[in-house]
This record gives structure tokens, C-alpha cells and sequence, in this order.
């Protein structure tokens, strides 16, 4: 079907275009004196509710230089960290009178590259990025380009850019100290081999904490890799179930880590959870099905998403690219049981 255009409606009422614009954009009435009398301007706007008429957001947004959109770039939108936070994000960019488009990049920097190359051909008036490893290239290309960009939850501390992220460092010891006051002894760390500053921070939080209680051995530490998980993590699983010394203690660094090792630990030993405490960085709703408690660091996904929105919006409405990092505060919660 033929989009109706304010031209469509001039034809069919035989009045002009400039008449019809007018009225279709509240200004039909002019600071002394009526452009568009009360009659017609009623014609008008019921022929568009009866032809179906939609505003050409986009035409008019470009006219004034603006798209009134947003270019959103997640890391894995399976994982429902980043489902939960693209919502927010949206929500809040509703509020400013935003569209956001939502892309994935599967934690490839050559998808990001992509991903942003298709959004800046969508004329998107600014950025938000959950980077990838490999990806500051891409968004310093960006910022010289004076592109208004705000990074979530993680970010390049090298990197003059806006960002909005949470104290991993604070929360992963604070997540590893409750597995040593719940009594363990032999804590075992699964995380991502990666160069992101966030991972880095949730593994030094961790190793501060054991050495501060005398407990640290490094052979408890298992890496593994993005693009080979389901493999390293039954490797990781299996080599801490073997340990000559008993493993008590599990952290997880994500909830993607958290829930493919428990359904591993518990194919390995039904019993495995009332030997061995997990701890999870984020939540899985898995957890509320298991008969034991799971504490967890709880992001404020929320308030991630209405900064990061706001941050943007100020480099986009006011051209002030000065760079901002906001960190926030985690929790620690536990699960139903």
C-alpha cells in the first residue's frame, strides 16, 4: 500500500500543501491571526485519521539535522543482563522522544565494526556500545568524528570517552568474602580469558580478597574462551572437581558462566551443590529452581540504562562531548530458596 503523504491530503480536499503541513504540525494558528481557519483545520486532520496518515518521522528529523533515533550496540542479547539492560535503555530514550535500534555483535570487534558502520548509514544521531575486546579502534573512530557515543558496562580506561559501568572490583570481592565467611576455603574462579577492564577487575577483586585471608591459589583460577565455552567449561568444571584439595567454593563471573557450570557440576555430581558453594556474578532465574542459596551481585541494570540515555542525550541536544564516567554501586542478594 502506498504510504499517504501531506501531499495525498491536499489532493483529496483540494487545498494546498502548505495548508495541510501547517495543521498536521500544530501551526495552523499564527501569533495574530489564524493561518488555517477552524474548519478546515478539522477536515484536514480528519481526512488523515481516516486516510491512516503516519508522520514521516525520519524526512522531518533529518530536516532538522536530527534522526531522533539511537544506535544501540549489545554484546550477546541472549544473555539476559544485556536483554534486561537494551529494555531499560529503550524505556528510558522514549522519554526524550527516541527510537532505538538494537544490534548484536556475539562479542566479535569485527561485528561491531559492522554493526556501527550499518547504524551510522542509518543516520542515528549518537551511540550506545557495550564494547568488545578488540573494538576501541572503532570507537575512537568514532569520537574524532565528534559522534556523540556513551560505553555500558565496560569501557577503555585509555580511551577519553563517556561511560557508564559499576564497581567490578568492590563487588567481586565483596561476593568472594561472603563465599569465605560461608566457611569455604578452596574457592575456585571461572571467567572469561579476556583483556575487557571489567574482567580484569572482577579477577583482581577475587585474588585481593583470597590473599587478604591467606587463601589464594592461583591453580584455582580457570579461563575460558567466548568462542569455545561449552568445551572449556566442562574443562574447568572437571579440573576443579579433581583437585587433590577440596574444592568448597565456585564463583562464577557471569550468569552465562553460572548457568552452564551448574548444569555441568550437576552432571557430574547430582550431590554437587550441598558439598560445593557457587557464587554468581548477575542473576539467572535457574537459580530460583535450585534448593540451595546462591548469592549473586546484582547490577542496577536500570539506572545503567536512564544514565547512559542521559549522558547521550546531553551530547546530542547540547554538543558538549566532555567525557563521563559514572560507576555505580552492585548489590549483593541471594535467591529464593
Amino acid at each position: 500500500m502506498e504510504r499517504v503523504s501531506i501531499k495525498t491530503i491536499a489532493e483529496q480536499l483540494g487545498i494546498s500543501v502548505t495548508a495541510v503541513s501547517l495543521v498536521l504540525n500544530g501551526k495552523e494558528r499564527g501569533e495574530t491571526s489564524g493561518r488555517v481557519g477552524k474548519e478546515m483545520a478539522e477536515k484536514i486532520r480528519q481526512a488523515a485519521r481516516e486516510m491512516n496518515y503516519e508522520p514521516n518521522n525520519l524526512a522531518r528529523g533529518l530536516k532538522m539535522g536530527r534522526s531522533e533515533t539511537i544506535g544501540l550496540v549489545i554484546a550477546d542479547i541472549s544473555n539476559l543482563f544485556f536483554a534486561n539492560l537494551a529494555f531499560h535503555i529503550q524505556e528510558h530514550a522514549e522519554k526524550f522522544g527516541y527510537g532505538v535500534i538494537i544490534t548484536n555483535t556475539n562479542e566479535s570487534d569485527l561485528k561491531m565494526e559492522k554493526m556501527t558502520k550499518i547504524l551510522e548509514r542509518r543516520q542515528v544521531d549518537g551511540f550506545i556500545i557495550v564494547p568488545t575486546e578488540y573494538g576501541e579502534p572503532y570507537v575512537r573512530n568514532l569520537t574524532r568524528r565528534n559522534i556523540p557515543v556513551v560505553l555500558i558496562d565496560r569501557y577503555y580506561p585509555k580511551l577519553n570517552v563517556s561511560a557508564v559501568v559499576i564497581d567490578n572490583y568492590k563487588a567481586s570481592r565483596e561476593i568472594t568474602n561472603n563465599l569465605v565467611e560461608s566457611g569455604c576455603r578452596h574457592i575456585g574462579l571461572i571467567i572469561y580469558k579476556s583483556a575487557l577492564h571489567h574482567m580484569k577487575e572482577r579477577k583482581n577483586g577475587y585474588v585481593d580478597e583470597l590473599k587478604d585471608h591467606g587463601l589464594f591459589n592461583p591453580s584455582l583460577i580457570k579461563e575460558v574462551s567466548y568462542s569455545y565455552l561449552s568445551e572449556d567449561i566442562d574443562i574447568a568444571i572437571e579440573s576443579l572437581l579433581m583437585k587433590d584439595e577440596t574444592i568448597d567454593g565456585i564463583f562464577f563471573a557471569t550468569n552465562t558462566l553460572s548457568l552452564m557450570g551448574l548444569k555441568r557440576m550437576l552432571h557430574a555430581d547430582p550431590q554437587a551443590l550441598s558439598k560445593i558453594k557457587v557464587a554468581s556474578f548477575d542473576k539467572s532465574d535457574a537459580f530460583d529452581f535450585m534448593h540451595v542459596t546462591i548469592p549473586y551481585i546484582q547490577q542496577p541494570i536500570p539506572e545503567m540504562g536512564k544514565s547512559a540515555v542521559e549522558l547521550l542525550m546531553k551530547q546530542i541536544k547540547t554538543d558538549d562531548k566532555e567525557a563521563v564516567t559514572i560507576k555505580l554501586q552492585a548489590q549483593l542478594e541471594y535467591n529464593k530458596v
